[in-house]
């Protein structure tokens, strides 16, 4: 079995052990490997009063954001790998204000072995960092970035996802997902060459129109083999509403403090 435990989250799930922290971002220890790393020292912090492991040999950074980006110099300990899409190092505005990574590459070389990458990697027995997502469906933009002197909408394109293999099938565990969740979700099953079964973290749903949200909704509904969502981070208190509506008992709440089992 593979243990997923929140770290960073927008909300905190329990209110035991007390000091746990929200913060508008995401990190996820999955199995030995940690997925993002929050927005500051949060994911840290949070890991240490949850007696999780705080030192990890392999972290995966699903897009050059701040909020997914922000804590890692704290897990930057006995010079881990870590694993990002070479476009993460890009830079990004939001209305003016830099969101990208807030580090210099310079800085996280000295202190990391840096692995750049765009096809699918396995980065521990059975979990895959998906790398470069192909865009079939709508995907979800986010503020600019430079390009020949000006700056153009910014879709993303470091964006992956973690995916997990199991007896069951694919659990997959999502930053963001501005690769668009339908996109992500069909590359997984399509990398893995099974079903995914569940779905875990940031799925970029806010910035979608309610229509667009109850149609991805409704795609999840029908899809079958997906027996548990548990949206988190950039999903909007909307969008979770209509998932959790439609759902049912297939949708799962999490935040800080969470653990699931695949």
């Amino acid at each position: 079995m593979v243990e997923i435990t929140i770290l960073s989250d927008n909300t905190v799930a329990e209110s035991r052990p007390v000091g746990l922290i929200g913060e508008w971002g995401f990190a996820a220890a999955v199995g030995d490997v940690l997925f993002d790393t929050g927005q500051s020292d949060a994911a840290y912090r949070n890991a240490g009063l949850l007696d999780c492991e705080t030192r990890f040999d392999t972290i995966v950074l699903s897009h050059g954001h701040q909020d997914h980006t922000g804590g890692l110099p704290e897990f930057l300990v006995d010079e881990p790998t870590v694993v990002l899409h070479p476009e993460a190092w890009t830079p990004r505005y939001n209305h003016g204000d830099h969101i990208g990574l807030p580090y210099a590459r310079t800085k996280i070389e000295h202190e990391a072995d840096v692995v750049e990458h765009r096809d699918p990697r396995e980065v521990s027995s059975g979990i895959w960092a998906l790398g470069e997502i192909p865009r079939e469906y709508p995907d979800n933009p986010a503020g600019e970035k430079p390009v020949d002197g000006t700056r153009v909408e910014d879709h993303v394109v470091d964006d992956q996802s973690l995916a997990v293999e199991t007896d069951d099938g694919v659990g997959l565990v999502l930053g963001c997902c501005h690769a668009g969740l339908r996109n992500t979700v069909e590359y997984a099953e399509a990398v893995l060459d099974d079903d995914v079964r569940a779905i875990i973290g940031g799925t970029h749903l806010s910035g979608m129109d309610r229509a667009d949200v109850a149609e991805t909704a409704d795609w999840l509904v029908e899809k079958q083999s997906v027996d548990l969502v548990a949206p988190g981070h950039c999903t909007g208190f909307e969008a979770e509403s209509i998932l959790r509506s439609k759902l049912d008992e297939r949708f799962h709440s999490i935040g800080v403090g969470t653990t699931i089992g695949l």
